[in-house]
Order: structure tokens, then sequence, then C-alpha cells
């Protein structure tokens, strides 16, 4: 592919477009998951989002614009936004095991923005929850994400042999997605 080609380049988008259940504007979508929240659970051997959001993270981090095609982009874009946030700090983690608390922490953490929040650096193109029920859904299905993919990541992201994250995860870690980051610069989590 050469350099002209390269730059146009269409950013991977979500395949599950039928989304039957929403938060705002965006897709709850079934997870893989035993943690607790409003997302609907599918069987081991499908394929969710959380899937996507890693099988597609390095070919989307390096675009500066991306098209929403629907709700279940919308949720990929925050996934897109958080693994860079865990990147961030498993970079600074010794060892898989700190990682997992590391990411367990930041998953939990209340400072996270949700859509409609001032700090959310993509309000419009969010809905923000019409209610304090659909901001609790919202809340939940969040941290429910947010919990998943941190220890997905780790898999991906750890050498089995060195117990250290690999270079080839690490040196996303200070990119920005559509050139914006979920968490301002200076915020502690």
């Amino acid at each position: 592919m050469g350099e002209e080609d390269y730059y146009h380049t269409k950013a991977y988008h979500s395949k599950f477009t039928e989304c039957d259940m929403m938060v705002g504007n965006m897709g709850l979508l079934p997870l893989r998951t035993n943690f607790k929240g409003p997302a609907p659970r599918v069987p081991a051997d499908h394929e969710d989002i959380i899937d996507e959001a890693l099988l597609y993270f390095k070919p989307n981090i390096f675009f500066r614009e991306f098209e929403i095609k629907g709700p279940a982009d919308r949720t990929l874009i925050y996934l897109t936004f958080y693994i860079v946030e865990c990147l961030k700090k498993v970079q600074k983690s010794p060892s898989k095991s700190q990682a997992v608390k590391d990411l367990t922490t930041l998953a939990l953490s209340q400072k996270l923005p949700i859509p409609g929040e001032t700090q959310f650096p993509l309000n419009q193109h969010y809905k923000a929850p019409a209610n304090a029920q659909e901001e609790e859904t919202m809340r939940a299905y969040l941290q429910q994400l947010r919990q998943e993919l941190g220890m997905r990541l780790v898999e991906h992201c750890f050498d089995p042999t060195t117990d250290k994250a690999t270079k080839w995860w690490l040196c996303f870690a200070r990119k920005r997605f559509m050139d914006k980051s979920l968490v301002s610069p200076g915020t502690v989590l």
C-alpha cells in the first residue's frame, strides 16, 4: 500500500449494526463477561464489542476523524479512548498482577467522564442521559465495559514468559484517538 493509499484508508467500524438496547445514543451491547452490569451476557464462543475494540484499536488509533455509523460505533469509540487510558496505567505497572490491580482501580474510578459531562471529549456526538435512571444505567454499563476490557487487555499486553508489558502495545500509550483524550491532561485517576 502506497503512502497515498494509507491516508485514504477508512477506519474500522463495528459490525454490530443492530442494537436492540440503547443508553443515551450508545449501543448497550451483549458482552462475554462475568462482571455485574446491565449488558446482556453472550456465550464464551461469541465475539462482542470488546473483541472488536481490541482488534481494531491499533489501526483506528491513527485516525483523527471517525464517521459514526451507528450506536455500536459510539461504544467502540468510548472503548478506544479507554484503551489508551489503560495503556497509560499499564506502562507504569511492573508486572501483570500489578496491572490487573491498576486497571481494576481505573475501571471503578468515578472520575472518568460520561457523555453529557463537560469533561467528556465528544459530547457533540453523544446524547447525555435523559434522566437519573438512564444516567445510572449508563454509568453501570460503562463500568462493566471498562472492567471487562481491562482484564482482556492485560492478557494481550503481557508477555507470559517475562511478565512485562510488550512494546507492541505500550507504544500506543501516548497516542490520541481523533486527537482527543478521555481524560484531560493533568487529571489524576
